[in-house]
């Protein structure tokens, strides 16, 4: 008929786009961006807005061109947002869990309707994230949402969450942060890189259309790095999660010091990871997976391929051949361009041979993808690559050096082991110091498994059931108690713990009270310094004893005897560390009636309450025991066809700076923690109660603890934090004091970076086990995950 605007179904099959529905967007990204004339505002309160005042900034594709021009949020826009987002928690967390879950699976399939547009937005963006990918997130986190109230037992949302990434930050790495925030009962506030911005944005609009409350998510925009600590800042916000580069992330720890919000940081861009490749390999796939790993259009991080000598010429063979036919890859710029050469020199200067695409021309911002074969370990190329397409091959002999190389990065992110050998594979992945292993494979991922950064790779977990917890805080009873919120205090951050009493040197030690010694390296000691603090009871009148005044040195050597030890310790079985707790538990028993004694003598409580703290003390030392054997990780499902492994680890050393009540439980309680896992401890008692503590360690002398295990210093809290703080084997740093030492970890504990647990000295704090949740986070302060992928064809 004349006129018609019926459709026919070949029309319809030509097109292949869906028919209009309620909130829906533009079929393609250029119809989203245009209906939007290219310029992109903030998303509040479940719409888009764009005030005309603020200023943009151009966000460019790959050849040079415009894609859109993104507002740069100020002051009047973070409280409309945040307020929004305080709304919208109440919203979305009276909601039951069964309908935040509903809600979250809906949006999966919405985003499957609009999977072509939001796949254009994310190429021309530059900001990779498969829409596959996201709606598998959505459809395991809604899954997680809908069992909440089982996993949050003692726990409860933190309110309003920040997610923060940086500018080179992929999409699927921000919507890992997002979607378990959310599924907790989170609202979200996010703050993305530019090229995350327009794909964030059409998520946000696409998240409210599926039926998320007004509020519950919201995004805003930036031009400079400040926006984040901004909102930070803000009373509302009780989380800050970051994704990105490490810079990024350090400007972000050290700018949100002292607010009282816990920030967790990811670097999941940058880091170097071993590619290795063993004579049982299959080595033409090896070599066509590394090539797809080190040369694809945009990497978050850089690969060094480390190949065992005996297959080292057939190795460099197929790379030849194989990189024959590849073309140049595209860089940011022509300055990026000159330093890729610059690196090339310098690593053909240090021995280093070239492997390249023959004729190896590249015309402006381009490089050939290029092998440095025979880089040396301490080469820039190899300890802090240059962007670009470059892949340094280093050999090793056997299993021990190729894991020495493989754990020569101060980054500990992922490794992808080749080798048809499974023993050797798992012995391997055992060995390395990263958080996600491949064998056979590279570059998989699924929200099934955690992924945990270690070493200088990250302070948090996110994906699996572990990643959940850190968008949950204890409740208010529990010795985890948050932070208070506050604004910065003045401080001069290199004065921090140099400024102490002077040191009490009694003159007459036949007439003096008695003098106590530290714990280092199973032996007692005097301070290096020499000195020694009065210890008074708690009415201040009269002298208890001396305690030595401990600083850096005392540090250093109690760190020196702990790394020692600490291997050793975590290779040994369950069944082993259970009975030396037993041990540890039975020694204590033992000699109740002198401990109980320094407890009533120090703090004041009477003979009753001393001796009950004490008997707890045993039971909570069984109660770890008992953890030890424990089951943990375990196997879980994979996306295709193979097994997933992941277990805990041990952070490695941890300093722990006890809080003054109660001085005997809480020490035996973060002791526990720290060393059922397999780590080894240097502990701070209370500058205030130390005696108990000492007390403690002639339990510790008659227990079959290895030497050096467990440490104890005393001395000034600030100092010896200081100490703690700025000695780079220490992985952790436990803390129970002043909001000024508070402050200063987090500013300063950024390089590298300390996982840390902070709690300023406040009344209430229960540590008699009444929260159920209490050992658990204890236990899991005191872990770190690693995630091992074994596919088979």
């Amino acid at each position: 008929m004349a006129g018609s605007t019926t459709r026919t179904v070949f029309d319809i099959f030509q097109s292949m786009e869906f028919g209009p529905t309620a909130g829906s967007s533009p079929a393609t990204a250029q119809a989203w961006l245009e209906h939007h004339s290219r310029r992109l505002g903030f998303f509040i309160d479940g719409k888009l807005v764009l005030p005309e005042d603020r200023r943009s900034v151009s966000l460019s594709d790959g050849k040079g061109g415009e894609v859109c021009r993104l507002a740069c949020a100020e002051d009047a826009d973070i409280s409309q947002c945040v307020a929004s987002a305080a709304a919208g928690f109440q919203r979305w967390s009276a909601m039951t869990c069964h309908q935040r879950a509903d809600v979250l699976l809906s949006v999966a399939s919405v985003l499957g309707q609009h999977a072509q547009c939001v796949s254009e937005l994310c190429d021309v963006c530059e900001a990779p994230g498969s829409p596959s990918a996201l709606a598998r997130l959505l459809q395991c986190y809604g899954s997680w949402a809908r069992l909440r109230d089982a996993l949050a037992a003692g726990r409860t949302p933190h309110g309003v969450v920040e997610v923060v990434t940086s500018d080179d930050c992929p999409l699927y790495a921000l919507m890992l942060k997002v979607l378990p925030a959310l599924a907790m009962g989170n609202s979200v506030v996010v703050v993305p890189g530019r090229r995350c911005g327009p794909p964030t944005l059409l998520l946000a609009h696409l998240f409210t259309g599926a039926g998320l409350p007004d509020g519950a998510l919201n995004v805003l925009t930036a031009c400079d790095g400040t926006l984040a600590a901004k909102v930070a800042q803000t009373p509302d916000v009780g989380y800050v999660a970051y994704g990105g580069n490490k810079q990024d992330g350090v400007t972000l720890c050290k700018s949100t010091a002292g607010m009282g919000v816990p920030v967790a940081v990811s670097p999941c861009v940058g880091a170097t990871c071993p590619f290795i490749v063993f004579e049982s390999a299959d080595i033409d796939s090896a070599v066509e997976e590394v090539l797809e790993a080190a040369f694809k259009k945009r990497r978050e991080v850089h690969w060094v391929l480390c190949v065992q000598e005996s297959v080292y010429d057939s190795v460099v063979a197929r790379l030849r051949l194989r990189m024959s036919g590849m073309k140049c890859v595209a860089l940011l710029s022509e300055a990026e361009g000159g330093r890729v050469a610059a690196a090339v020199q310098e690593a053909q200067q240090q021995g280093a041979t070239l492997v390249q695409p023959s004729p190896a021309s590249y015309p402006g911002a381009q490089y050939p993808p290029t092998v440095l074969c025979g880089a040396a370990p301490s080469s820039s190329c190899v300890v802090s690559p240059s962007p670009g397409p470059l892949l340094p091959l280093m050999t090793f002999r056997s299993n021990s050096e190729a894991v020495t190389l493989g754990n020569h990065s101060p980054h500990g992110q992922a490794a992808s082991v080749w080798t048809e050998d499974l023993t050797l594979a798992l012995e391997t992945a055992k060995s390395l110091s990263v958080g996600v292993v491949w064998v056979n494979s590279h570059s998989v991922f699924d929200p099934c498994l955690p992924v945990c950064g270690h070493k200088d790779s990250g302070t948090c977990t996110d994906g699996g059931q572990e990643g959940l917890y850190q968008y949950l805080r204890p409740s208010s009873s529990s010795s985890s108690a948050p932070l208070p919120r506050s604004s910065p205090l003045p401080m001069d951050y290199s004065a921090f713990g140099t400024e102490t009493a002077p040191p009490v040197i009694p003159a007459d030690l036949s007439s003096a009270p008695p003098s106590y010694l530290q714990f280092v390296g199973g032996k007692t000691c005097k301070s290096v310094s020499g000195g020694s603090v009065a210890v008074r009871p708690p009415g201040g009148g009269g002298m208890l004893g001396y305690c030595p005044d401990g600083g850096r040195k005392d540090v250093r050597n109690a760190v020196e005897a702990a790394i020692k030890v600490q291997p050793g310790w975590m290779k040994k079985t369950p069944s082993a560390r259970a009975q030396s707790l037993h041990s540890l538990a039975k020694g204590l028993k033992a000699k109740c009636g002198d401990v109980a004694s320094s407890v009533r003598v120090q703090t004041g409580v009477s003979a009753e309450d001393a001796a009950a703290e004490v008997e707890l003390s045993v039971a909570r030392l069984k109660v770890w025991a008992a953890y030890c054997d424990t089951v943990r990780g375990g196997s879980l499902p994979m996306p295709k066809s193979g097994s997933a492994h992941s277990y805990p680890e041990a952070l490695g050393v941890v300093g722990v700076v006890l809080p003054d009540e109660p001085s005997l439980l809480s020490m035996v309680s973060l002791l526990g923690a720290a060393v059922v896992a397999g780590n080894a401890v240097v502990m701070v008692p209370s500058e205030k109660h130390p005696l108990p503590v000492l007390s403690f360690v002639q339990v510790l002398q008659a227990s079959d603890l290895p030497a050096g295990l467990v440490n104890v210093i005393t001395g000034s809290r600030d100092q010896l934090t200081a100490a703690l703080a700025n000695h780079s084997v220490i992985k952790a740093v436990w803390y129970w004091g002043s909001a000024e030492g508070c402050q200063y970890l987090q500013n300063t504990c950024t390089s590298p970076l300390k996982t840390l647990k902070l709690s300023c000295q406040t009344e209430g704090q229960d540590w008699t086990g009444s929260d159920p949740g209490l050992l658990e986070d204890l236990w899991r302060d005191a872990v770190q995950w690693k995630s091992v992928w074994i596919p088979t064809a």
